[in-house]
Parts: C-alpha cells; structure tokens; sequence
C-alpha cells in the first residue's frame, strides 16, 4: 500500500506539490510565528537582570521599561543630577547605573553613563558585558559601540563618530564640531546593548554644553579643547538603574522613591514591568497564533478538496485494484496512507522553509528591531502543533477514504457518459 500510496502520487505529481507547499506554507507560518513570539519573550526577559528598580521621571511602567532598557520610544522628563545622587546615596543602595538618552548615530541609540555600567549591568541570568577589541571609555569623547553597530556600520576601534541630535533614524542637527573616538567594541549580547553607541555622562554633557531646549545656541560654539577644562558635571539624566544590599527592602526602596518629595519620579520592578507588557501584547499574539491556525486549516482543506476532486477519476483505478485481490480496506488504507505521506511531506518541509527564513531573516530582524532569534531545535510546544497537523492531516483523509471505500466493483467498471 505504500508504494502504491508514493507511485499514485507520482502520477498525480503536479497536484501532489502544489498540495505539500501549500501545507508547508501554513506549518512555516505557525510555527515561525510561534517561533518568534516565544524569542521575543526570551530576548526580552534575557535584557536586564539583577537590576532590582529602574527609576525615571514618572510616566507609566511600560514605557519607563521600553525606553530605559529596550531603547524604544522617549522619556517624558528628566530628573535631576540632584535627585539621582541623593537616591543613590540611599543606604539600601548597592549601586547604580545613571543613564542619559536622547541622541543617536545613524539610527542608532547613543546612551551616556559611567564606568559603573560595565561593572554592574548583566543580561541573560547574570552575564556581564565584554569587551571584543579595544577598551572601555576613559576620555571625555570616547565611545564604545555595540556589536551590532560596529558590524553594520563597519567600524573598528579608533574610528570618529559623530553624534546627531535627537532619536530618529535621520537627523538634520549633528554634533560634529565635537567628534568622539571609538575605543571599544563589546561583545555580541543579543540585547539592545548591541544596537547601542555608548559615551560617558560627560560627554554626553560635553556636547550640549552650549545648546539650550534642543537647540544650539545662536554664535556660541565651545570648542572640544575648551569644553575639557570645563565643569561637565551632569545637570540631568534620563533614568538610572539600581541594585539594592537586600531585595527584601526593595518594596521600600520602591514607595520612597515613588513618594520623592522634590521631583515626580517612579521606580519599578524589572519583572512586573514586563508581565505588564505581556498583558498588553498578550491580544495580539493571540491573535497571530489564530491567524496561523487558519492558514493550516486552509492548506489542510486544499488536500482535502485535491483528494475529493480526484476520485471521480481513480474510479476505474480503485476498481481494477479492487478486481486484483485488494479488499475494501486496502483502498481506504491507500487514501489514508496518501493523506498522511502528503501532510508529513508538507511538515517536513514546511520546517525546512522556517529554518531557511530563520537564516536569512535573523541579522535583519536583529538590526531593525533589536531581537536576538536563536535558531535551535524544535521545542516540545513545536513538536506538539506538527504532530497535531500530522494528526489533523490523518484525519482529513479518512473523510475520501470513506468515500472510496463505499465505492463498489461494478460501479467502478461502469463507463460514465
């Protein structure tokens, strides 16, 4: 019956390919989506940890998670250098991570701190940042790239920069009377981090010192010499990261910070902040999984309709078949066995066609969107949905199946006009 299932196939052969890349088709959109979504979830959460609060000028959870550590969207507000030093001097702070945002390099973000962030920030369960070629930044107008800068912008460790004002892709104000030096690159981390030019806070400084709300101001223009014999202590930032002696006192550390009598700020938890975002999107992905479903259930109903539609003509096959010895239910095992062979085929190449596009569409989708999608073997949830549209596919044969099988000898021998 098997090799009979593969021959008839063959002679059917163009019906039987536009049948599996349909299937295939569906299973690479369920289970890329699947895919994605779940890397998604994983290259977030793989971001930050080991950070107990984020704080910056108060807005909503989310977008102070999106902007502060995810490099999406923009601040409301600053706070002040006061308001961070008094915080940070908190005898339940272990440390912090001042961060400055606001201007980029060809699409890229540019983020001041200080060397506190080398030293503190982790990622992936507790992996710390390192250094590829190169150092990390001493001088005022030093700047460390991210992996992923230094490879699409194809520099290397002693290049200038320039830094352009504001966070869009392009920008008409550039900072190019005060050009950095790159002095490092980091190692890949899958996170923002990659897609991120970094410079001390004064730097960051330096380079508006003589601009004023966004805006340079009119025949004033402080050379680079000059700037470094100035005070460049930072008069804001845009959110700092902070790790306390004791989670325990994180609950209050939070509220007093969300209570700061000088200035509207608000502190979150890294982890609820997320979940918070996973509710958000929780609709949408939901949708996209549903989406996925139908398309399978589309490419499924194709075979269905290839196998009903050839019937009428695999009569006088079935008949002859049945004429040679073989019973009833060998024919509804032939139609069952070809539904199978067709949906496993489909599967099988369907898988194939995610991990080509997985290939070709992971440095892209790095680069745009700043997601790091492992490609890995199948995970036991993939393994379930091919097995339930192996299952399903199995399923849909047995409805021609039935059909042949009701199908006598004389009837299949009867010449119809």
């Amino acid at each position: 019956m098997f090799v009979l299932a593969l021959k008839s196939m063959y002679n059917r052969r163009l019906t039987t390919v536009l049948t599996v890349v349909s299937i295939a088709l569906s299973v690479t959109l369920l289970l890329g989506v699947e895919r994605i979504r779940t890397e998604a979830r994983n290259s977030f959460s793989n971001t930050i940890s080991g950070t107990d609060l984020i704080v910056g000028a108060r807005s909503g959870p989310v977008q102070l998670l999106l902007y502060s550590v995810f490099r999406i969207g923009n601040a409301t507000n600053n706070i002040g250098w006061q308001s961070y030093q008094a915080i940070a001097g908190h005898s339940q702070v272990k440390w912090t991570i001042p961060i400055a945002l606001g201007d980029s390099h060809q699409g890229y973000r540019v983020m001041g701190t200080n060397t506190d962030y080398f030293e503190h920030f982790r990622f992936a369960g507790g992996r710390a940042l390192e250094i590829a070629s190169g150092r990390r930044f001493q001088g005022v107008f030093d700047a460390v790239l991210g992996s992923e800068v230094a490879r699409a912008l194809g520099y290397a460790v002693g290049d200038p920069i320039i830094i352009a004002h504001g966070a869009g892709k392009v920008s008409f104000i550039a900072h190019d009377d005060k050009p950095f030096t790159v002095v490092g690159i980091l190692k890949p981390t899958g996170t923002p981090v990659d897609q991120t030019v970094h410079v001390r806070l004064e730097g960051y400084e330096a380079i508006h010192i003589d601009w004023k709300d966004g805006a340079p101001l009119p025949g004033r223009s402080i050379s680079p010499e000059r700037v470094l014999e100035m005070d460049l202590t930072p008069r804001a930032i845009t959110a700092f990261l902070v790790g306390l002696n004791s989670r325990i006192a994180t609950f209050g550390v939070q509220r007093q910070i969300n209570q700061y009598p000088k200035e509207p700020l608000l502190a979150i938890m890294p982890g609820v902040a997320l979940q918070e975002l996973w509710d958000l999107i929780g609709v949408a992905e939901k949708a996209l999984l549903a989406v996925s479903a139908l398309a399978v259930v589309v490419g499924l109903s194709g075979m269905l309709v290839a196998l009903m539609t050839s019937l009428n003509e695999r009569r006088r096959e079935m008949a002859i078949l049945r004429s040679v010895g073989a019973r009833p239910l060998h024919v509804f095992a032939l139609i069952l066995g070809e539904s199978a062979l067709l949906t496993l085929a489909g599967v099988v190449l369907g898988v194939g066609l995610l991990y080509g596009f997985l290939l070709a569409g992971q440095p892209l989708i790095l680069a745009r969107f700043g997601l790091f999608i492992a490609i890995g073997g199948l995970s036991s949830y993939e393994f379930m949905l091919t097995g339930i549209v192996c299952l399903a596919g199995g399923l849909v044969g047995i409805i021609p199946g039935i059909q042949i099988y009701r199908y006598s000898l004389a009837d299949g021998m009867t010449i119809r006009i």
